[in-house]
């Protein structure tokens, strides 16, 4: 590409696009939010006047196929995201999808092969993993800190108390383990470096087939274990977490999901006890820039097509333990 600047485009007024994506590009050099289109043109047109967004399209498909446009953020509902990221790719567009990137494996599968045969970049917005301090979890673990590892657990579990929210449709693949569960899940799977078994799992529902909260039992073939907790009808404030037991010590850290507003990490073993914080931007400056390079030079980046089927896949797999079907397979 020229040194012009990655002009992306928004599908639709999401209330995490300014947050994720509009402020931002406001701070990485080389990107720029040109376009939104939503369902409702006046409210495309009012998020556009808000935060300072030149163009607005009259619908999704005049986005994904305006020429003026390099890249595309998708923060749709989950039911949207599989159809609609193929549909830009297949226009040459690049792709950062908010997570979870799908409603199931076998769509983030289908939306892989998009990717791979568009020769286009496709990103899963889980923003977490380009802050300093997940690299800095997984050193601490990957140094021995804690001895060989035995448990590893990840909790997010928040108080979301709008029943009418998207969160919680079914026919939008709503429910806890796809919002905060699949931070979770992908918590776990990073702090492993490996893929777990789900050995069981238990839902609490809100409505017919959607999870209000989950706690998933997993299994690693070196016999390590793990648990995932999540909700998003939780009793406490927010819980956001994460332990790692080995047997040398400890390490447990406070808010992974978004540590730019607060985190401490805390390690105990038979050396002591430390605390450290990391220095860093939003997690959603760290990823929009890695996004750009990505789009720009190629450069790997962890939340790529693989990593994101490889988490569906474990998604898939507690839905089915907990005896819950999948998303985006259910006939409303």
């Amino acid at each position: 590409m020229s040194d012009d600047p990655i002009r992306i485009g928004i599908l639709g007024a999401a209330r995490i696009a300014p947050m994720a994506l509009v402020r931002p590009a406001r701070e990485v050099r080389g990107v720029a939010v040109t376009t939104v289109a939503a369902r409702d043109p006046q409210r495309a047109q009012a998020f556009a006047t808000k935060h300072g967004i030149p163009r607005v399209l009259p619908s999704y498909e005049a986005l994904v196929n305006d020429p003026e446009i390099d890249a595309v953020y998708n923060p749709l509902p989950n039911s949207l995201h599989c159809e609609w990221t193929i549909r830009a790719l297949e226009a040459g567009k690049h792709v950062l999808c908010e997570k979870p990137i799908a409603s199931n494996a076998a769509e983030a599968e289908r939306m892989a092969t998009a990717a791979r045969q568009a020769a286009r970049v496709l990103v899963e917005a889980f923003h977490w993993r380009y802050h300093p301090l997940a690299a800095r979890m997984k050193a601490i673990i990957d140094a021995g800190e804690v001895g060989t590892v035995r448990h590893i657990e990840a909790h997010f579990c928040i108080p979301l108390l709008l029943p009418g929210d998207i969160r919680y449709r079914l026919d939008l693949a709503g429910g806890a383990t796809m919002d905060t569960g699949c931070y979770a899940i992908s918590i776990l799977r990073f702090l492993a470096g490996a893929e777990p078994q789900v050995i069981h799992a238990e839902a609490r529902l809100s409505s017919p087939g959607v999870d209000r909260s989950m706690v998933a039992d997993f299994a690693f073939a070196d016999g390590r274990t793990g648990r995932i907790t999540c909700a998003l009808l939780s009793p406490v404030l927010i819980r956001a977490s994460a332990r790692v037991h080995g047997d040398r010590g400890e390490l447990f850290v406070i808010n992974p999901v978004v540590p730019h507003f607060y985190h401490r990490l805390t390690l105990r073993n038979d050396v002591g006890r430390r605390t450290e914080r990391l220095r860093g931007d939003a997690t959603y400056t760290h990823q929009l820039r890695a996004f750009a390079d990505a789009v720009r030079s190629g450069t790997w980046v962890p939340t790529n097509p693989d990593d994101a089927i490889a988490n569906m896949r474990v998604i898939d797999a507690v839905y089915t333990k907990a005896g819950l079907p999948l998303r985006g397979l259910i006939k409303t």
